[in-house]
């Protein structure tokens, strides 16, 4: 069946900057737009950043803008999610998600506007 897996967290210390990937398996996911949430203790899952499906038009949340890199590698069915001068705030569970259906426009940021998950992947920055 589809599926999505994370990988590339870890511990980091603050201002590291560790690179998560996502891969596809079980249908092709490059058609998809593929975005990146995360979800921080004791809070609800957010959005962080979408990528379409050629890989042309990219989206971030403000709190992430000039510090992470959402990309792509169509060849590969794999997104990926560079992450650079993280702090203690950005700790969480990170996932990555496929935008099969395109119901919304452009950006799509809900999370009712992904149809497939990744399990995450852990990344916790220390100060």
């Amino acid at each position: 069946q589809a599926q999505l897996v994370e990988s590339g967290g870890g511990l980091v210390q603050a201002g590291g900057s560790p690179r998560l990937s996502c891969a596809g398996s079980g249908r092709t996911f490059r058609r998809d737009r593929m975005g990146w949430f995360r979800q921080a203790p004791g809070k609800d899952r957010e959005f962080v950043a979408v990528i379409s499906w050629s890989g042309g038009s990219t989206y971030y949340t403000d709190s992430v803008k000039g510090r992470f890199t959402i990309s792509r590698d169509n060849t590969k069915d794999t997104v990926y999610l560079q992450l650079t001068t993280l702090t203690p705030e950005d700790t969480g569970v990170y996932y990555c998600a496929a935008d099969a259906a395109m119901r919304s426009n452009w950006p799509p940021r809900r999370i009712d506007d992904y149809d497939y998950w990744g399990q995450g992947t852990q990344v916790t920055v220390s100060s």
